[in-house]
């Protein structure tokens, strides 16, 4: 679930608390899935949340995105600004679903 993002000239004070209580509860803006791309070997996520420094975490969210993982095979290629690229097999296999969260 995204979090609410008060901006930096808000003055009312209830929509300050929401906005912290959400990050409290775990809320948060910087996650979604992909699915690997098939008939390629690499895969971008593009996301406003992602800067340089960031560290893409990736969950296999599917029986094949598991298998992939287990082949040792795929890996956080590079991280910029508003984007990070997943190496991984050009593979035709589908479903390859993984959950992602950026820190930092």
């Amino acid at each position: 679930m995204t979090a609410y993002v008060p901006g930096i000239t808000e003055t009312d004070l209830k929509k300050i608390v929401l906005a912290i209580q959400q990050l409290a509860a775990g809320r948060s803006n910087a996650v979604g899935s992909v699915t690997l791309a098939t008939g390629a070997s690499s895969t971008t996520v593009t996301t406003a949340n992602c800067a340089v420094s960031s560290v893409p975490i990736l969950v296999p969210a599917s029986a094949n995105a598991a298998a992939e993982v287990g082949n040792g095979a795929m890996y956080v290629s590079a991280v910029t600004n508003g984007a990070f690229t997943i190496a991984h097999p050009n593979s035709a296999t589908e479903g390859r679903v993984f959950l992602w969260a950026v820190v930092g």
